[in-house]
């Protein structure tokens, strides 16, 4: 089958403006910590109404600089969902932190109330944070998980790089801040915009976005200084090369070239959210003309139908074992008619690492979600007849 035909679970859509965008940036004066980052930034306080963004490296960078600024460290203990990519605890262990796994809907993936507290009474106190994980784009119960967390004294970090675009079910954007002291969004190419690496973390607290501005920049401060002997010259006028360490810190910027590209494609954030869940409904239609010949033995995972979602995956749930073939086998037999599937993801507390680490904790809702989980083709260019397509092979797939 020719290259062209062969559908991965995702793909970036990159048009000719975003070409001139990064163009534009390669002819000008600045290839980093310049005009397109901060360009990119307002992009992002007017597509979620936070009042403030900071722009970073990386997804992975981003939850790093929102664990650093909350103080988190050694002693503190942050609940993260198993069922999330490995950063989300990667980041908040390399800050000091101690991880504690929550356990997430079977059918969603989703961090629940009940999860929630059952993670805060196995950590036995000193939970400093969560950080939902809006999984596949869907919205975790933020007024829920908000509540606890208010009257236990936890801090809130959003993992929304699956859900820029959505608005909850007040119809508030994803990121806008109202629930969460900061929320994270990645810019990674398969997700709803694309910058080809970055992230972007935004919050409506001044404090911590000037705090995160000072850490991705190797802690380095130019507006502030503790030693006015060498910040000054004889005549009292400030020294132009002067800077002082604030703390060691690491180089999470981000390049003007990644940003001027992540702009470009803010631009078409709306057309990008509405395409995906066009795709998402044909999916779903078609699985429900199916039912009765699929007959429980494969479905979509569920809407939560609360809000907005700016769908970044569509997970089928399979019964491999009703069906009699396990999941590599149907990943391949996929693969050869041209269809790339994914799983997202092998949940955390199944890691290796974090077993040596933590030990076996029994987590039977992240364990049901991963056992039946394949992610199915998704992004803006697709057309309806590859929905179509997909499904087919699914069907016969089953049907045989």
């Amino acid at each position: 089958m020719p290259d062209e035909a062969f559908l991965p679970y995702g793909r970036h859509t990159i048009e000719a403006d975003d070409i001139g965008a990064v163009v534009d940036v390669l002819s000008g004066e600045y290839l980093t910590t310049g005009p397109a980052v901060e360009a990119l930034e307002a992009a992002f306080c007017e597509a979620t109404g936070a009042p403030h963004s900071v722009a970073c490296s990386s997804g992975a960078a981003g939850l790093h600089l929102s664990y650093l600024a909350l103080g988190l460290g050694r002693g503190d203990k942050v609940v993260v969902p198993s069922v999330t990519f490995l950063a989300t605890a990667s980041m908040a262990h390399l800050a000091g932190a101690e991880v504690i796994f929550a356990d997430v809907d079977p059918d969603t993936a989703l961090m629940t109330e009940d999860t929630f507290e059952a993670a805060i009474w196995r950590a036995g106190g000193n939970v400093a944070a969560v950080v939902p994980v809006h999984m596949c784009g869907q919205m975790v119960d933020m007024d829920a998980i908000g509540l606890i967390a208010q009257n236990s004294g936890i801090r809130i970090v959003e993992d929304a790089c699956h859900a820029l675009g959505g608005r909850d079910a007040k119809d508030c954007p994803t990121g806008q801040g109202s629930t969460s002291d900061l929320t994270m969004f990645s810019l990674h190419p398969v997700k709803t915009v694309a910058g080809g690496e970055g992230g972007v973390v935004t919050t409506a607290d001044p404090d911590l976005a000037a705090r995160m501005r000072t850490l991705r920049n190797h802690g380095m401060m130019r507006d502030r200084f503790l030693d006015a002997t060498q910040a000054t010259a004889a005549d009292g006028a400030e020294n132009p090369w002067y800077y002082e360490l604030a703390e060691p810190a690491f180089n999470y910027r981000l390049s003007d070239i990644h940003a001027a590209l992540a702009t470009s494609q803010m631009s078409k954030l709306e057309r990008f959210v509405v395409r995906r869940a066009e795709l998402r409904a044909r999916y779903e239609g078609l699985f429900a003309e199916r039912a009765s010949v699929f007959n429980g033995r494969v479905r979509l995972a569920p809407s939560t139908a609360k809000g907005r979602t700016s769908w970044h995956l569509c997970v089928a749930l399979f019964e491999f074992e009703v069906i009699g073939k396990d999941r590599a086998y149907v990943m391949r037999a996929l693969r050869e008619l041209g269809i790339g599937t994914q799983v997202h993801y092998l949940p955390l507390h199944r890691q290796p690492w974090w077993r040596q680490r933590n030990g076996n904790t029994y987590l039977p809702g992240a364990d049901s979600w991963y056992a039946r989980c394949l992610s199915l083709p998704l992004f803006p260019g697709m057309r309806d007849e590859d929905v179509d397509r997909v499904v087919d092979a699914i069907t016969a797939l089953v049907r045989f």
